[in-house]
């Protein structure tokens, strides 16, 4: 070792001039915003909630205002939508995979689409 700086990523990204800096548009109003709209989506989500019409879809939908909510955080307040693209496939697309997944379990046990309350019909 001769004192000399490594060629290794880690030195380089340390040493960087955009180390350390803001990230463009990622500033105060920036994260206003996404709270706004973060609040936005809670009070859709309760208020969805107590929708009596709603009940036959209501874990889908709220499913669906969930991720939206995750992936707000996570690509603003996790900083991933500064970051390399492959890295919101490999954290956005497995959540994805997963909620589909589950949506179609419970659809399968006929947790999804009924209200559970048994048909008039019903013996």
């Amino acid at each position: 070792m001769s004192g000399q700086p490594s060629n290794d990523r880690s030195y380089r990204a340390e040493t960087s001039p955009a180390h350390g800096a803001a990230h463009p548009g990622a500033g105060p109003r920036t994260y206003l915003v996404v709270a706004a709209f973060l609040l936005a989506i809670t009070v859709m989500e309760v208020w969805i909630f107590y929708v009596p019409a709603l009940a036959r879809v209501l874990v889908p939908i709220l499913l669906i205002l969930s991720t939206l909510k995750f992936t707000l955080v996570a690509m603003f307040y996790m900083h991933l939508k500064f970051d390399h693209t492959w890295f919101s496939y490999v954290f956005v697309g497995p959540l994805i995979l997963a909620i589909g997944l589950a949506v179609a379990l419970l659809w399968l046990f006929g947790l999804i689409g009924t209200t559970g309350v048994p048909h008039a019909g019903a013996g």
